[in-house]
């Protein structure tokens, strides 16, 4: 049999990948047709990017090595942002492809969020040859120093026949700990020859929780003294919120879940939970009376600043602190076996039926009220709504099956790059993104992305034309502000045009300024292919 050559005619050698039945020529292949084979056997289908001149000949072999589809954003924090909202839906890393160190630190807000939302990311970062860099190039950056505070694991690849196994390792770190991997890849690297592909590597189960903290946190719910659970994670998925139910039914133990979360299973036929309050005082008032906290997959809940004479932790004094599971345990398994050892039988869901879409003034209550009418099953809601939404959570409890994202970090503008990947994630589910105004602008490019991609996101403007949390805040801080300070919170002077601006992305969007022009526009948006934006005035 004829020896397989490559283009130059010279003899090449075959390798058979682990779990791909591709064969691949191995010598001859640069650093990055490596990665690229290697990321496709590992799983990792999906790439956010912003690229430059260092990554080139990465975004080269994208065309030479099948089975990635990239997504362009038009900012890295767009990029770094939907890999964080496809990840909480596909349950796999998408990777995100960055320019050097300045485009890093242009994701790093919402690559905190990641962080923050425990979900498993593959961040490659491109950077200058290792030979140009002892040059100091203006890009030139501590790459690494940059990328650790955010990554579970972080590593500089030094040449091409390493890229493949730093590449499969990345993923592996990234599946293991769902948290961020971050491959620096310097360019030589990458379009050096010798590049090896390497084969998917195995991904350790969650540890499992120990018989006997079973069975002392059996012992605390059996002793009738006050207790909650806080759950949060895979505890807030609908087979596990059934398990907690039925944990709650037998011990008279309240359910809870932190302000913020990854991912909750919500709507008719689920089961409900509460979320702990963003104000501090309200937090400190919900968590009164308390002598046992269980911590399930959680942390202790802290408030989200400090503010002058009011606590940061909002436990109260004297109540003792329990870890059933924690964030990289298996939360699940943690509460099936608490529930065996409590021999707590099944509880159907609470009954709950449809509201109608609300009439009158826009309020919180009655926006809550047409979204739970109006929610189509198996819905995707990205909620970035900051002050005027506070009322949408508790308000929704009864619409449609759905998925409920929050912004994790507290880093302002995932919103709207969360529901980009979300939809990248869901073909078919449509992804509804509650939004403030303020926030939107941070990273207002994802509209093009999902224009360009033709992806079925709704966005609700909650437009204010201020940032009203901060208003809020003013108040729980103590401060006592002037013309001056007030200044800096309104985005009316000059106003805003939405519409426009969505236009100008290639979204096409309409105003409404009664509930009912709304409930009329977010119908409509659903019968439509692709991206629709709602701004909703608020009075």
């Amino acid at each position: 049999m004829r020896e397989p050559t490559n283009h130059n005619g010279k003899a090449t050698a075959q390798l058979e990948l682990p779990g791909n039945s591709t064969t691949m020529k191995e010598s001859f292949m640069s650093g990055a047709e490596s990665l690229v084979h290697t990321l496709v056997g590992s799983g990792v289908d999906t790439c956010f990017t912003n690229p430059g001149t260092s990554e080139m000949h990465f975004v080269a072999a994208l065309d030479r090595v099948p089975g990635i589809r990239c997504v362009l954003g038009l900012f890295e924090g767009v990029a770094t942002g939907a890999a964080d909202g496809y990840a909480r839906l596909a349950r796999k890393p998408a990777a995100t492809l960055l320019h050097c160190g300045p485009g890093l630190a242009n994701g790093l807000a919402n690559l905190h969020n990641a962080k923050r939302a425990h979900v498993p990311m593959v961040n490659v970062i491109g950077d200058h040859a290792t030979y140009h860099r002892v040059f100091d190039a203006p890009l030139t950056a501590d790459i690494e120093g940059w990328a650790r505070p955010i990554s579970v694991w972080t590593r500089t690849t030094r040449c091409a026949k390493t890229v493949g196994i730093d590449a499969a390792t990345a993923v592996q770190a990234a599946r293991n700990t769902c948290g961020i991997a971050t491959l620096i890849l310097p360019s030589d690297a990458s379009w050096n020859q010798g590049g090896s592909p390497a084969g998917r590597l195995p991904i350790a189960p969650p540890l499992s929780t120990a018989p006997d903290t079973i069975a002392a946190v059996a012992r605390v719910l059996r002793s009738g003294e006050p207790a909650a659970l806080m759950l949060t994670g895979t505890g807030l998925e609908t087979d596990s919120l059934a398990t907690a139910h039925r944990i709650a039914a037998v011990t008279h133990a309240r359910l809870l879940a932190p302000t913020f979360n990854r991912l909750i299973e919500r709507g008719r036929g689920r089961y409900p939970i509460a979320l702990l309050p963003y104000p501090i005082d309200h937090a400190v008032a919900a968590l009164a009376g308390l002598r046992h906290l269980i911590l399930v997959g959680s942390q202790e809940p802290v408030g989200f600043f400090a503010y002058p004479d009011k606590p940061s932790l909002m436990k109260p004094n004297g109540s003792i602190v329990h870890v059933l599971a924690r964030p990289e345990e298996d939360v699940a398994g943690a509460l099936a076996a608490l529930a065996a050892e409590l021999a707590a039988p099944p509880v159907p869901p609470p009954p709950a039926s449809r509201p109608e879409p609300a009439h009158g003034p826009v309020t919180s209550a009655a926006v809550a009220q047409t979204l739970a009418a109006l929610i189509p099953e198996q819905a995707i809601i990205v909620d970035e709504s900051i002050s005027f939404g506070l009322g949408f959570y508790p308000g929704t409890r009864d619409a449609a099956p759905h998925d409920w994202l929050q912004l994790t970090g507290g880093a302002i503008g995932g919103g709207m790059p969360l529901a980009t990947g979300a939809a990248v994630a869901a073909p078919g589910r449509r992804v509804i993104n509650l939004e403030g105004d303020g926030s939107a602008l941070y990273t207002v490019q994802a509209l093009w992305t999902q224009a360009r991609e033709m992806l079925d996101v709704t966005t609700i403007i909650l437009s204010n034309r201020k940032y009203a949390i901060l208003e809020l805040e003013l108040a729980n801080v103590g401060a006592n502000p002037g013309r001056t300070a007030l200044d800096l919170f309104y985005l009316d002077s000059p106003a805003l045009d939405w519409i426009r601006l969505a236009a100008g992305m290639g979204v096409e969007a309409a105003r409404a300024e009664t509930l009912e022009e709304f409930a009329d526009l977010l119908a409509a948006s659903y019968r439509r292919k692709g991206p629709f934006l709602i701004e909703l005035v608020i009075p």
